[in-house]
């Protein structure tokens, strides 16, 4: 257990000198956006190629004769500004414009996450000050909201778009911060850790679920989205 002012100490100090210039209005995505810029200029963000300092990060995609490459990625060090966070991204389109869905799920994913996570992070610090609290849980319990909003954002920005109408991505990420992980995953893209067993041999765990239509309850979802619409078309 620890105190809750004690975790993100620094991230309050680093959101605060940024948001200096802040207008009323604002709801964090301008800060998030200059973060995400000022990654890319100093090179702390790769989308292309590979490598990454920090712990290591190897990342590479390459186009083969099936024709357009339709699979996107992104890792971010130093995520946010902290020192001890790093985000992963891979999105592997699908459809006849999947690229262009993967290429702009890719740049709207990392600063919406920052800006939810902050925003998060902020209220709790405002309402929780002082309160002794498992560390762990509640770090993951703040990254779990903020994918939720993240991803309901996306899928509202992605619906302005004709591009999306026909083609999708898949949207597998990962943030670590400190020495907690956390996974996020939407289709079939996998997570794999590579661990060692008892005895030192290279083994692998799978992080994931693939969410394919031909799962029970992906089944099921779908199932009940067909009827709504159906009943929708029918009071019509």
């Amino acid at each position: 257990m620890v105190q809750f002012s004690s975790i993100f100490t620094g991230f309050t100090k680093s959101i605060a000198i940024r948001n200096g210039k802040k207008s009323k209005h604002d709801d964090g995505r301008e800060t998030a956006d200059s973060l995400a810029k000022e990654a890319k200029k100093n090179e702390m963000m790769l989308t292309s190629s590979g490598s990454v300092a920090g712990n290591l990060a190897v990342v590479f995609s390459k186009g083969g004769k099936k024709g357009i490459n339709q699979d996107r990625f992104v890792v971010w060090e130093d995520f946010g500004c902290q020192d001890d966070m790093i985000f992963c991204g891979v999105f592997d389109g699908h459809g006849p414009w999947g690229h262009l869905v993967a290429k702009r799920v890719r740049k709207l994913m990392p600063p919406a996450l920052l800006r939810n996570w902050q925003k998060r992070v902020s209220h709790t610090v405002d309402g929780t000050d002082g309160i002794s609290i498992d560390r762990s849980c509640f770090q993951f319990d703040i990254w779990k909201h903020s994918y939720f909003e993240t991803c309901s954002i996306i899928d509202q920005e992605l619906e302005q778009y004709a591009d999306s109408f026909y083609s999708g991505t898949t949207a597998l990420t990962l943030v670590r911060q400190g020495d907690l992980l956390v996974v996020a995953n939407v289709g079939d893209s996998r997570a794999v850790l590579a661990t060692t067993d008892d005895d030192g041999r290279l083994v692998s765990v799978q992080l994931t679920v693939d969410l394919k239509p031909n799962l029970p309850r992906q089944f099921s979802s779908m199932f009940h989205i067909i009827l709504s619409f159906m009943s929708i078309f029918r009071k019509e």
